[in-house]
């Protein structure tokens, strides 16, 4: 349910999941891929309690949910094909680069103002190409995918951090759905593991959606900072 919550409002329930798992005892890559198909009813949830967000956008996050697809599948198949360490060293770069970009949003948008080929309301080439990348990330591994997101989307697309999020919650719960086929049809699943977490995170994921759609920007940017710290403290110790 804490997993659900956090994706939804921010991104970043994995870091919740994930540890647990291994703390039962649970193979690092059964838990990664047991979690990751866990946790996308939380991100339905997620996307269904920012429907009012997304109801105006919806031929928009059809494209640039084609480009977190494609880089979900490719994500997915690296984790079955790399060593489980490949991206350890360079996680937790990725999420700080993210926070960065969250907070250095409104003075970005300022910034690219007078060039508004960087800022595209339907996604531009950067936004597509970006979004892949993170897509990536979300098959290989996820946690903080959503962090990710947010950075991207606040200062490439032009729209509101609240908007972002809902579609933030769309795209990740899209990666992690591709990759969790590929998963189911090439690798070990607990599907004991993925129901309970599958039930816990929707519950997460209507709670979150509620508390994250209050918040208003600035206090909404405070808690993305928190939480994404936490994560690279987590993630580095």
């Amino acid at each position: 349910m804490a997993a659900g919550a956090i994706n939804a409002a921010v991104g970043s329930g994995t870091l919740i999941t994930f540890p647990i798992l291994i703390g039962f005892g649970y193979p690092p890559v059964v838990a990664n891929v047991s979690n990751t198909i866990g946790l996308v009813p939380g991100s339905i949830a997620g996307a269904l309690g920012y429907r009012r967000e997304l109801a105006e956008r919806t031929r928009m996050v059809a494209r640039l949910a084609a480009a977190s697809l494609a880089g979900g599948i490719a994500g997915a198949v690296l984790l079955l094909a790399l060593p489980p360490g490949a991206f350890k060293a360079v996680v937790p770069a990725f999420i700080a680069l993210a926070l960065v970009l969250v907070v250095a949003q409104p003075r970005l948008v300022r910034a690219l103002a007078a060039r508004r080929e960087h800022r595209h309301p339907h996604g531009g080439v950067w936004t597509l190409a970006a979004l892949t990348a993170t897509g990536v990330y979300g098959g290989y591994f996820g946690a903080a995918q959503g962090i990710m997101l947010l950075g991207i989307l606040g200062v490439l697309l032009d729209d509101t951090l609240q908007r972002a999020n809902g579609i933030k919650n769309v795209l990740a719960g899209l990666t992690n759905l591709v990759a969790g086929i590929v998963f189911a049809f090439s690798t070990h699943v607990d599907w004991t593991v993925a129901l309970l977490i599958a039930c816990g995170s929707l519950v997460g994921g209507f709670l979150g959606a509620h508390l994250g759609r209050r918040l208003p920007d600035p206090a909404l940017r405070l808690v993305i900072v928190g939480v994404g710290t936490f994560a690279i403290v987590k993630l580095v110790a």
